[in-house]
């Protein structure tokens, strides 16, 4: 078998980006290669000396970048063979399925909801579910409280001051700057400063919809837009999704076109649960039709900054022509969670947002959303996001390699573009409510895929998160959520795929 790395791919850069080392370069532009295919399943690496020799680096930059892609599960090492590329967890296949008529969630999926967020905050329970990094590490908490503690010394009174809606204009100012990132021209007055991302999305919908309209979703989606819907009297309706390319615009242009949809929720870059962000062409379809048909599409843009890509992919919002676009997302993922700070930029509706908000929750934080103002302002959440990334990539290359290595032959997985939480397909016989149930006796909690459809779809299937230390804790809970799925499906461990040639 030939080995095969192209230099133009591996070459690493003569100075050294802020924070990272040689081998950190080395081993995230090897696994950049194997995740796009260009270095297949099975290929051999070339020899420790040799990459040295290519790459004008020391024989322990080259040991070091090995060992950390073995650590993430990319590459193996053969007895007096050499390094490997490993062999790929199937990727899941497409599966555009029929769509379900409008209705409101299943009781039975909402009372399941309930007990699995119910488990998630167990602090007793090995949590491989919850979408929210659980440790200080993942967050920038001490830069945060020193700049809290400064603007406390200078400005005593900023405790006694209320930001009424939109809210602070530092902060917004600072968000507007960010927003271009992801191609969005804003203002700071486009924006209205919200309670965390769920606040944005309710505000979002109850100035876009009334009791008793249709809300077409992704599916699977984030479940808890599902109680979210039900509280509004909203009936959802399932909108046929690929796990790599996102919502079928075919067949949301037909409920369109009948006027099915009085609005529509999605999550278009690094969708949550299965990752996949949207191809450029068919994000830029997808607001041409909201504008046409003029119904508005709440897009929720939550890990839309954690994507694994060198260029980031903008937003949908970016390619709004008439306002019919309402962008919503939040720090709690990315900085602060218990500050509760998120935006939304309404378009056309950002008026009677304002006007909700202040009815609503009144303001946000001033000391709060002042310390967020100032940390993006110096740059520090630069830095900060550049250090997430790698560490979630890494991290998900690591679950995916503990599955090859426990859950039974059959299974599949989405690809990520960014977030830290993916998709698993396991075999037809084994039903993840009943392996949830199963797992709580031994005080693990998973999400079972039958939440994340308002019809109780995807009973074979979970959500996997990546985002706590992948510590011996963590990895002894996937392993035995791995053993458990085999005993039930009767199935070997082991996820067997042909090697390239």
């Amino acid at each position: 078998m030939a080995e095969f790395m192209p230099a133009t791919l591996l070459s690493v850069a003569t100075d050294e980006a802020a924070g990272e080392t040689r081998y950190h370069q080395l081993a995230d532009q090897m696994a950049e290669a194997i995740r796009r295919g260009t270095l297949l399943p099975g290929s051999r690496l070339p020899s420790v000396r040799r990459c040295s020799q290519m790459h004008q680096v020391s024989i322990n930059t080259v040991v070091a970048a090995y060992r950390r892609l073995e650590d993430r599960g990319l590459i193996e090492a053969r007895p007096q063979s050499g390094f490997y590329v490993s062999s790929a967890l199937p990727v899941l296949e497409s599966r555009i399925e029929e769509h379900s008529p409008a209705a409101e969630p299943a009781d039975e999926v909402l009372a399941l909801i309930d007990k699995v967020f119910a488990a998630q905050t167990n602090p007793e329970y090995t949590n491989i579910s919850l979408a929210c990094p659980q440790t200080s590490d993942f967050y920038p908490g001490g830069k945060l409280g020193r700049i809290m503690s400064s603007l406390l010394r200078r400005q005593p009174k900023i405790i006694s001051q209320y930001a009424l809606p939109p809210g602070s204009l530092h902060l917004r100012q600072q968000v507007a700057r960010r927003a271009m990132a992801l191609g969005m021209i804003l203002e700071p007055n486009d924006i209205t400063l919200t309670h965390g991302c769920m606040e944005a999305l309710q505000l979002a919908l109850r100035v876009t919809t009334q009791p008793g309209d249709s809300v077409g979703l992704e599916t699977p989606t984030y479940f808890f837009l599902l109680p979210l819907l039900a509280s509004l009297g909203l009936k959802a309706v399932e909108i046929p999704t690929d796990p790599q390319d996102g919502l079928s615009l075919d067949a949301l242009e037909l409920m369109l076109s009948e006027k099915r949809l009085n609005a529509v929720i999605a999550m278009p870059t690094a969708q949550n649960p299965m990752g996949f962000t949207m191809p450029l062409a068919a994000k830029k379809r997808l607001a041409r039709l909201m504008n046409d048909y003029q119904v508005p599409l709440i897009e929720d843009g939550l890990y839309a900054e954690i994507q694994f890509g060198a260029t980031l992919s903008p937003a949908v919002k970016s390619f709004d022509k008439n306002g019919w676009v309402l962008f919503c997302t939040s720090f709690t993922k990315t900085l602060a969670p218990d500050f509760r700070i998120g935006w939304i930029a309404g378009g056309r509706f950002g008026e009677k947002l304002r006007q909700l908000k202040a009815v609503s929750s009144m303001s946000e934080s001033v000391l709060l959303s002042e310390t967020l103002a100032v940390f993006l302002e110096s740059g520090g959440f630069d830095h900060h996001l550049r250090s997430l990334r790698r560490r979630y990539a890494a991290q998900i290359d690591e679950a995916k390699s503990l599955i090859m290595r426990y859950f039974p032959q059959g299974t599949r997985a989405t690809q990520p573009k960014g977030g830290f939480v993916f998709w698993v397909d396991l075999p037809p016989a084994v039903d993840t409510v009943k392996l949830f149930d199963l797992l709580l006796m031994e005080k693990i909690c998973l999400t079972p895929g039958t939440l994340y459809s308002p019809s109780g779809r995807y009973r074979n299937a979970l959500r996997l998160s990546c985002c706590y230390p992948f510590d011996a804790r963590y990895t002894d809970a996937l392993a035995r959520v791995g053993r458990r799925a085999c005993e039930i499906s009767g199935l070997p461990p082991g996820i067997v795929t042909q090697a390239a040639e």
